[in-house]
């Protein structure tokens, strides 16, 4: 067979993920102290970013790591712990809104300091400013190809507010 394992896509890929499954790991625990999973404040911090504190379920989905049926979910449990809540869309009976309440809002602001600390820590910090540039433009590319509906409802006209 002639099969190269020392491919450099291979070293690529496994190098962005296991960056990734390091940086999750060192988030979750200080999210988990704060009663939250790293979906669930996902989750906020999309809405809390989002014109009017809110997005339709659908592009929620299309923005987090979750499927339509798994925001659904999330959605429902958070709505009964008081972080968000639905709303329904004036233009289109079949579609909802999620939208981060005062709750939520407080909630992601406990936990904010010490996740932006983490992320300063580990990954932020250990760039330069002109590798965190690079990076940033090379992952949108990444992106933008992979999941183009990733920032579905993140750019609302003024008129929308």
């Amino acid at each position: 067979m002639g099969t190269d394992f020392d491919d450099p896509r291979f070293t690529a890929f496994g190098l962005f993920a296991e960056a990734f499954t390091g940086l999750t790991n060192r988030f979750a625990a200080q999210f988990e102290q704060h009663r939250l999973s790293s979906v669930e404040f996902e989750v906020l911090l999309r809405l809390a970013r989002s014109p009017q504190n809110r997005l339709r379920m659908t592009d929620l989905a299309g923005q987090t790591s979750l499927s339509t049926s798994g925001v659904t979910r999330v959605v429902d449990r958070m709505d009964r712990e008081g972080l968000v809540r639905r709303e329904a869309c004036p233009s289109d009976r079949r579609s909802s809104y999620a939208v981060i309440t005062p709750a939520g809002l407080q909630r992601l602001e406990e936990v904010l300091p010490g996740h932006l600390e983490l992320m300063q820590r580990w990954f932020v910090g250990q760039l330069s400013p002109e590798q965190l540039d690079q990076l940033m433009e090379s992952l949108r590319t990444i992106r933008d190809a992979v999941n183009p509906c990733a920032t579905a409802g993140s750019a609302e006209t003024a008129d929308q507010r």
